[in-house]
């Protein structure tokens, strides 16, 4: 069932929430989604034998940190090398200039350790983090929810959702950025209902407390969350807003917890008792962990400085200190972590610099299209294969194609864009505190992107704001079906509507299965396929 608002006491939530749950079916069902997920994300993983798109930096990066624990640059057509199984004398000794943090390009590392530097060992980690990703999700919104059944379909639609689909089978950075966004909301999630019992257990009454009530300094899901915030920072740094958003949103989770139990001026006492530690369990410890996530760099510090350091293309040298050197261990470490601060400004410049300002790409897109499906990306494409090649059954004066498009589920994407809207009006004027969380995690992770509008940014960015959008409809869906005791009518209404929206979506997605996985397609049956000239 769907619960109720902040307006039901705090003792009854948290009763209606526990009473009752089936453990078994509660992790049963999202365990057997994200199977599915993962056979989907792994079946013929190695196709096309290739590096698509940025591929071509990161399953390279992430074999150099793998072997040596920071990245080199490679020779001259390094790729065609890879691709021939020609490994030996691939990577020069000096360090590379990357331009994103290190935790994504570690995860496809193990991939590669495990099975070997091939299109399935760079892309096996992203089908593991995609598969789990479906599995955290659908827990977070039994949670949300106190359903079952919503968790496994908000688990379903974002398992049969294309762009998650193909993030999900590519060695790229945004697939591992979603996973550890849903891991530390869900995780704040948990803590949320973990704090307000300990709470409950500890003012039974709800008297009119004085002071500030409980002091609760031990919070270990909102610890994990700090964690994952900062692998999710380590992997793309505009995880830093989603943290910024969320931290501000646990504060009023403590404030109402505070009023809930009867504490006078909650708002201040509640800033002093839980915001002060909540700000060194999300922010010091995502911190503390996203500077560790360099350690690699850390350590070969002194590779860096001799490249980078005395000035390198527009960007000036780092400082007198190099020339003295350290002294002392202590004194290496602090060498170490200035230099970093000045690598990390050389990232900042390129990002925001004339460098990409002034590029563009044929993939390119506007993030306001982002939820309408604007403008795919193309990652890879063998066109104009001809009729009786690679089993081309076209006709005679036509051709086959085989192509991976970046491409959104059309039906998840236009139930979701109007979920999202009533979700708002559920958080905002139904005061349902539930329906914020998939509101602001879409977007905290999508509205930043507009103050980069003048440089290529990619509609595959949106990926992370996917199982967002999916719990966003499951809620709703929710909120149609009503409580397990609603009217009859009513119930069946949402039943019809539910399993509409799964067979849409189910269709949907084997329809357009074989342009996500890069499958051969006569040219008429890619065209229909390609519905709008945007798409293209």
């Amino acid at each position: 069932m769907l619960l109720g608002a902040d307006s039901v006491p705090l003792r009854e939530r948290w009763a209606s929430r526990t009473a009752g749950s089936n453990r078994l079916i509660g992790w049963l069902g999202p365990l057997a989604i994200c199977t599915l997920a993962f056979g989907l994300r792994l079946w013929r993983l190695d196709r096309p034998r290739d590096l698509m798109f940025d591929e071509t930096y990161y399953a390279k990066d992430a074999w150099s940190l793998s072997r040596f624990g920071y990245v080199r640059e490679t020779v001259e057509k390094a790729d065609q090398r890879i691709l021939a199984d020609e490994l030996d004398g691939l990577f020069l000794n000096q360090p590379a200039q990357v331009v994103h943090p290190e935790v994504g390009k570690w995860m496809i590392g193990i991939g590669e350790w495990l099975f070997g530097m091939d299109p399935t060992g760079w892309r096996v980690s992203a089908a593991v983090a995609g598969a789990l990703t479906v599995l955290v999700l659908a827990r977070m919104v039994r949670r949300l929810t106190g359903s079952t059944l919503l968790g496994c379909l908000a688990g379903l639609l974002l398992c049969l959702d294309g762009l998650h689909l193909v993030m999900s089978r590519i060695a790229l950075l945004d697939g591992f950025l979603a996973f550890w966004v849903v891991c530390a909301i869900a995780c704040l999630v948990a803590d949320r209902d973990w704090g307000r019992a300990r709470l409950l257990a500890e003012h039974p009454q709800t008297p009119d407390v004085p002071g500030y009530g409980s002091l609760l300094l031990w919070r270990p899901w909102r610890l994990a969350a700090g964690v994952c915030f900062g692998l999710a920072v380590g992997t793309k740094w505009s995880a830093v807003y989603v943290l910024a958003v969320f931290g501000l949103l646990v504060l009023a989770w403590d404030i109402g917890a505070r009023r809930a139990i009867g504490v006078r001026g909650a708002w201040w006492r509640a800033t002093i008792v839980d915001g002060v530690p909540a700000v060194v369990m999300l922010v010091v410890v995502a911190l503390a962990v996203y500077v560790l996530s360099w350690s690699g760099w850390l350590v070969h510090h002194e590779a860096y400085e001799a490249r980078f350091g005395f000035g390198y293309g527009d960007s000036p040298a780092w400082g007198a200190y190099l020339e003295v050197g350290p002294t002392s261990w202590f004194g290496e470490a602090v060498q170490a972590l200035r230099s970093l601060w000045h690598y990390h400004a050389m990232i900042y410049d390129f990002h925001t610099g004339d460098y990409l300002r002034d590029a563009s790409h044929p993939y390119q897109s506007h993030p306001r299209g982002w939820l309408t499906l604007n403008r795919p990306v193309g990652v890879s494409v063998e066109n104009h294969i001809d009729v009786g090649t690679q089993g081309c059954a076209a006709d005679a004066d036509s051709y086959c194609i085989r192509q991976v498009l970046a491409l959104g589920n059309p039906v998840l994407w236009c139930a979701a864009v109007p979920a999202l809207v009533v979700s708002g009006w559920q958080w905002l004027v139904r005061r349902d505190w539930r329906f914020g969380v998939p509101v602001l995690a879409v977007a905290s992770s999508w509205l930043p992107w507009f103050q980069f509008d003048e440089r290529p940014i990619f509609l595959f960015y949106a990926v992370v704001m996917v199982p967002f959008s999916c719990a966003a409809l499951a809620m709703v869906c929710g909120v149609v079906l009503g409580r397990a005791d609603a009217n009859p009518v009513r119930r069946g209404v949402g039943t019809v509507v539910i399993v509409t929206l799964v067979a849409g979506v189910g269709l949907c997605f084997a329809y357009f299965f074989p342009l996500w996985t890069g499958q051969l397609l006569t040219h008429e049956q890619w065209l229909g396929r390609i519905w709008f000239g945007s798409w293209i």
